[in-house]
């Protein structure tokens, strides 16, 4: 029987079918595999499910020469932890769940939109010190989101969901920046270039995939074309932004506030940003649900079930 290694702890029900239908072993550590066990998962196993974090470099396809590995079957839509090319060159094929998380991540984006513009964290942590007065007209006044412009970078399925919502429920105008232009089910104007996205809307939002074409897409000049009442909202990868950038230009006042669901360094956050008001920091929760953990991981069971019985991979990166 093959041998089949899951990276993190799953859902109970992913659990379940994993043991009974694959007799996977799953691996009790919540945080990323180290480069030794890496190596070793291609070195002693058929089938391997990582997830964010487990860093299968070019490097470590040199450090393990003819793996026994076939399949890496990823938990999770974004692949930038894996270099795909040294896996395939390895003979390792490549798969995602795409599609499960496209609704649970455009709600936290609406969320952190939310939360940064009313400034709901500030609130709560002022309603926990004890130190909150009572209400009065001009107390924390903040961004109301009906009617304004938002921007989104990159839109595919993630970024289209949050365009829908932002337009539909709360009468948003919609721009965007893609590779190409896109039929949408709602008015929307494709911008020039980022730049000129960026000096135009309230609130800007990244949906694009991480890796080398992405890093640091956001940077000191995006940053410095934007309104200084405007907010960055980031759910797609930290390193798509710059940090230090967005720390400067956070502190200057050059942009108004961020909301941020993940980090350059994850899982490391800047003492900076964790010590801004105007900053909402979430803990990567873009999938956390019951349901859309379990859709990802059934996903990525799927493509185990299809590479053992000799089928396409139904997502094959």
């Amino acid at each position: 029987m093959a041998r089949v290694l899951i990276t993190r702890p799953m859902t109970e029900a992913v659990t379940a079918r994993a043991v009974s239908e694959f007799s996977a072993e799953i691996r009790a550590a919540t945080t990323p595999m180290t480069r030794a066990e890496i190596v070793a998962s291609l070195q002693d196993y058929d089938l391997v499910v990582p997830t964010l974090g487990d860093l299968f470099t070019a490097e470590v396809f040199a450090a393990a020469p003819n793996p026994r590995c076939r399949l890496l079957a990823n938990f999770g839509v974004g692949y930038n932890h894996i270099d795909v090319a040294a896996a395939q060159a390895a003979g390792v094929a490549v798969s995602n769940t795409p599609g499960a998380v496209t609704d649970a991540t455009a709600d936290i984006a609406l969320t952190l939109m939310l939360m940064t513009a009313r400034r709901a964290g500030e609130g709560e942590r002022l309603v926990r010190s004890g130190a909150w007065q009572g209400w009065h007209p001009t107390q924390m006044l903040g961004m109301h989101l009906t009617g304004k412009r938002l921007g989104v970078v990159g839109l595919g399925r993630i970024g289209d969901a949050i365009a829908r919502r932002a337009h539909f429920g709360f009468g948003m105008e919609i721009a965007y920046v893609a590779r190409s232009p896109k039929a949408t089910t709602y008015p929307a104007e494709r911008a020039a270039d980022l730049r000129a996205l960026a000096a135009t809307v309230d609130v800007l939002v990244l949906a694009v995939p991480g890796g080398d074409d992405t890093r640091h897409l956001i940077n000191a000049d995006v940053l410095a074309a934007m309104k200084p009442s405007a907010l960055l909202i980031n759910i797609a990868r930290g390193e798509v932004v710059d940090e230090a950038a967005l720390i400067a230009a956070l502190e200057t006042g050059q942009i108004a506030g961020a909301g941020l669901d993940v980090y350059e360094f994850e899982p490391k956050v800047p003492e900076a940003l964790r010590a801004m008001e105007q900053v909402t920091l979430l803990p990567h929760l873009g999938t956390a649900t019951e349901e859309v953990r379990s859709a990802m991981g059934h996903m990525a069971l799927d493509n185990l079930a299809a590479h053992l019985t000799g089928r396409d991979l139904p997502n094959r990166v």
